[in-house]
């Protein structure tokens, strides 16, 4: 399951600040939803649902848009990895 590292401060506004390396970033609402919903716990199945009912978007062209934000998270090291174990 991925979810943001425990230091990592989010805002209600989608203000994001990583005390480690000072940086800090700014989502648009669907990025804030996304990362309230993996804070959340929800899996990317139960994501892709929710946002494909909420926004004019399909699962594909969502699912490419989830794995670049992932991707995103991961280059910023703002993600807990999960253990391979």
């Amino acid at each position: 399951m991925m979810r943001l590292k425990k230091n990592i401060a989010v805002s209600d506004s989608g203000f994001v600040f990583n005390p480690t390396t000072g940086d800090s970033y700014s989502l648009n609402q669907v990025g804030k939803e996304i990362l309230q919903s993996l804070g959340e716990g929800k899996s990317k199945e139960e994501i892709t649902s929710m946002m494909t009912s909420n926004y004019e978007i399909d699962a594909a062209s969502f699912e490419k848009y989830f794995f670049d934000f992932i991707s995103m998270l991961r280059q910023f090291e703002l993600l807990e990895e999960p253990d391979e174990n």
